[in-house]
């Protein structure tokens, strides 16, 4: 028998009880319910919310808004995936790649803290599909107590609302190099144009999921399914073409589908 959600987050509690942990933060709702968790059962809770060139805008402004919400202090420090060498070609197992280089910085600030365990949010959701990074999480010795647990992101987003979090409904956020092909170097410039190109799409259509996939020339948007409806509007399209060929790209469309998660990891299937 499958045990039930309240039972699932308590064993997540025990594992995290009287322990000293690092919480790898992104103001998300599986970071922030995490470190509440850990906050009512360790012994001593550090946040840690990494910089990076790669995360979307307002993930440090969240992370920060969630971390005084929960009333745990947050620490902050920076990575460059662009240093390592084996990034930038953008192979298949670059989420490996690039979450090694996270792992490796969790750890270092655990280490200096004394902190003996370091956690992060990866529900049984995120299971499904292609996924190297879990891979780097296992190498580095990174617990994932949601997932050790059976839980998953619908049973997170229940007891975020439940416990009163802001992020309760906030979309899933996942890095900018996301967004270009494998095999298409990933570069500061392609970076940069869709950031601008989705802060341009929420902007325009007050949408709240949002991906912009770099194809080259073109660019494919792909909004949340059920905000779909916010496109069918001629001058708010205009004004979005206007604001994507100003940033470089020539061609701008829409992906019917909307968005769903992995869609440039269809090429697996």
């Amino acid at each position: 028998m499958e045990a039930s959600a309240k039972d699932k987050f308590n064993h997540v509690m025990s594992m995290l009880k009287d322990r000293l942990v690092l919480v790898a933060f992104s103001g998300g709702v599986d970071s922030s319910v995490l470190a509440l968790l850990a906050k009512e059962a360790a012994k001593k809770v550090q946040l840690l919310y990494v910089e990076s060139p790669l995360s979307p805008a307002e993930d440090s402004v969240a992370a920060r808004e969630v971390a005084e919400e929960i009333g745990l202090e947050l620490l902050t420090t920076e990575v460059d995936p662009f240093a390592n060498p084996e990034f930038t070609p953008n192979p298949v197992d670059r989420c490996y790649v690039c979450k090694s280089t996270l792992v490796g910085e969790w750890k270092r600030v655990a280490d200096e803290a004394g902190l003996e365990i370091v956690v992060e949010g990866t529900t049984v959701t995120e299971l499904k599909g292609h996924r190297p990074g879990k891979r780097a999480l296992r190498e580095g010795g990174v617990s994932s107590p949601f997932l050790e647990a059976g839980l998953a992101k619908d049973e997170i987003r229940e007891y975020a609302q439940e416990h009163g979090l802001s992020v309760a409904k906030r979309p899933s956020m996942a890095c900018l190099a996301t967004r270009i092909p494998y095999g298409i170097d990933i570069t500061r410039q392609r970076v940069e144009m869709v950031r601008q190109v989705e802060e341009a799409a929420k902007d325009i259509f007050q949408v709240e999921t949002i991906r912009a996939r770099h194809h080259g020339e073109l660019v494919r948007l792909e909004v949340g399914a059920t905000e779909r409806e916010k496109l069918f509007d001629i001058k708010k399209l205009n004004e979005f073409n206007e604001a994507a060929r100003s940033l470089g790209f020539k061609y701008i469309t829409i992906d019917v589908q909307g968005y769903r998660t992995g869609s440039m990891d269809e090429v697996f299937d």
